[in-house]
């Protein structure tokens, strides 16, 4: 049923901004770019990875119910290969962090930020998706 994500969406008042630090932090611009009926910035979207999944940033306007004032709701963990590299890359620039370094057994590694822009970032080293890597000769 469920066939794998197709795109992980975070809400940010700032979309330039959050287009600019997802950009430096990722290392590619968005594919994909949507301006509301006022001209600004709306919906960027960022395809990222080796399945190359979708991240969209949608304005907060948009929201279908009322903003969160905290980080809350699901993690969405997303593979790395250095975890203590990337958390302090996403510390130097600015996120704060949500849930430390932590093992949770071999080759299971994870930790959270949370962004400039209210999102829970999670990060994850995980032996499984680099078994499936190698399964499908994508390693």
């Amino acid at each position: 049923m469920l066939r794998g994500l197709s795109t992980v969406s975070f809400w940010a008042t700032d979309v330039t901004a959050a287009k600019e630090w997802y950009t430096e932090l990722l290392g590619v611009e968005p594919y994909f770019n949507r301006s509301g009926p006022d001209g600004r910035p709306a919906y960027v979207e960022f395809r990222i990875g080796d399945y190359q999944h979708e991240l969209g940033i949608i304005d907060a306007r948009y929201s279908p119910g009322v903003p969160a004032t905290g980080p809350g709701g699901a993690v969405v963990y997303w593979h790395v290969d250095d975890v203590t590299a990337t958390l302090e890359k996403l510390l130097s620039m600015g996120a704060k962090e949500y849930e430390a370094r932590t093992e949770r057994g071999e080759g299971f590694v994870t930790a959270s930020v949370v962004d400039p822009f209210g999102n829970i970032l999670g990060i994850m080293s995980n032996a499984h998706y680099l078994d499936i890597l190698r399964s499908t000769g994508r390693a």
